[in-house]
């Protein structure tokens, strides 16, 4: 393993200066914001997002109080124009509107089928400080697929008064106003004021506790469904992480301990991760645990369903790690190409099922030409996206076994320096299948076009 580390380590400093990375307008700033986005319209879920703003900041203050099943909120956004527009529209729930601010004037505003509208004209370029006080019941919002281990998205209550979310393809919406699209990522500091012996978590780094009130930011930008919050009567482990990043886990008494071993195991997931795809993307990690039979990626902390199979857990926890490089620091644009995201993150999990069982290259691409199959032929080729069968099988699997074909083409020590540099140089952006496609034909000095669009677009596997 050191071998390929340190071979992709020696091309990533010369590939560095070459690297790609998408162009985004000029803004009146002296210096590009970190959280500049180039927000577009997605083809699988057009109601979602708006393209015409680009959130530069979340400040998220809340409260939860779980006797009265009560978020109340105050949202402070950011946002860059992108375009001349009459109103602010972003994706949010119906709470009860107590107040909204543009740039401390007060303005009207309402919500309608899941929009939030402020009647407030503003020019493209041209940030704006929009402030929404809130209040009110969440609620959760139905899951576009069908698959058996999911639950519905949005912030979910527990029948003890608890909250968790998981809000993959969307579903930010239903705790804050968001602009809930991946291609548009932003910073976040977010506050939350939980009653006495009760513990919050949300994704990004831990910023210290002020009496009841946990805090949290994120330096590096976050897609929106990438973020998490869970709130509960919570305990704490920590850890450290290869290149002494510290890690956090956060656990239900008397639910969780069963699965605190396998908790324990993030930092050797870690390390496995660092020698192949290079440093951790972020300034620290961790695990929360909730009331699911699935998991999510959510940035810098983990959230982990405390149903999830027990002979899948540790497997899935690796997987759901891998996503720090591919998905977290490198993401997705649009829904269309969630293959990019699962199929990395599959690959490495099944480059760990490999060290773990000991199977030769040449059965793990048996066993992954037969497992294309099926998922192929029932729901199309992985780039043939459909919106009702969001993240099934076809867009793990199949990408999986295209990685396996590049990987035996190139070989050990330039497949994963190819990887290193593809997380390392487009760090904190948003990528497609093009720039992707582009990037592996430079990197490489071949040209993989057709196979790559063989087993993205192919409706049999390929030969």
């Amino acid at each position: 393993m050191d071998r390929w580390l340190r071979a992709a380590v020696a091309v990533l400093a010369l590939l560095t200066g070459c690297a790609e990375t998408p162009a985004a307008p000029a803004i009146p700033v002296p210096a590009r914001h970190p959280g500049t986005s180039v927000p577009v319209a997605d083809p699988l879920y057009p109601g979602h997002g708006n393209p015409g703003l680009d959130v530069l900041h979340y400040d998220l203050d809340l409260a939860w109080d779980p006797r009265a099943g009560t978020l109340t909120g105050t949202a402070t956004l950011r946002i860059r124009p992108t375009v001349d527009a009459a109103s602010v529209r972003l994706d949010f729930q119906p709470y009860e509107m107590i107040e909204v601010e543009v740039d401390g004037v007060a303005v009207p505003a309402g919500v309608t089928g899941e929009k939030l509208t402020v009647p407030v004209a503003v020019t493209r370029d041209r940030p704006v400080t929009l402030v929404v006080g809130y209040r009110g019941r969440p609620r959760t919002t139905p899951m576009p697929s069908h698959r058996t281990d999911t639950e519905p998205l949005g912030l979910t209550v527990t029948r003890d008064g608890g909250l968790w979310t998981m809000q993959e393809p969307y579903g930010a919406y239903t705790w804050y106003p968001a602009n809930d699209h991946p291609s548009d990522e932003a910073l976040y500091d977010i506050a939350v004021t939980v009653p006495a012996g009760w513990t919050a978590i949300a994704g990004g780094t831990p910023a210290g506790v002020d009496g009841r009130t946990f805090r949290y930011t994120s330096a590096d930008p976050v897609a929106t469904y990438l973020q998490t919050l869970a709130v509960g009567r919570y305990r704490k482990l920590t850890a450290t992480g290869p290149g002494g990043v510290p890690l956090t886990y956060w656990y239900r008494p008397g639910v969780d301990e069963r699965l605190l071993p396998a908790l324990r195991k993030s930092p050797s997931h870690l390390s496995f991760l660092v020698e192949r795809f290079g440093p951790y993307p972020f300034p620290t990690g961790g695990v929360v645990l909730v009331d699911s039979a699935s998991a999510m990626e959510t940035q810098q902390m983990i959230t982990m369903g405390g149903r999830v199979r027990a002979d899948r857990f540790d497997q899935d926890l690796l997987h759901e790690f891998a996503h720090q490089w591919f998905g977290n620091s490198v993401t997705l644009t649009h829904w269309a190409d969630l293959w990019l995201n699962e199929g990395w993150a599959m690959y490495a999990q099944l480059l760990y099922d490999q060290s773990l069982d000991g199977y030769s290259d040449d059965e793990l691409e048996k066993r992954l030409r037969e497992r294309d199959a099926a998922p192929r032929k029932r729901l199309g080729p992985p780039a043939w996206a459909k919106p009702g069968y969001f993240a099934e099988s076809n867009v793990y699997l199949c990408p999986a076994a295209m990685l396996k074909e590049v990987h035996d083409r190139l070989g050990d020590r330039r497949f994963f320096a190819l990887a290193t540099a593809w997380v390392q140089t487009q760090r904190n952006t948003q990528q497609d299948r093009a720039s992707f496609t582009t990037f592996v034909n430079r990197q490489t000095g071949e040209d993989f076009t057709a196979l790559i669009d063989a087993w993205l677009d192919s409706p049999t596997t390929p030969a």
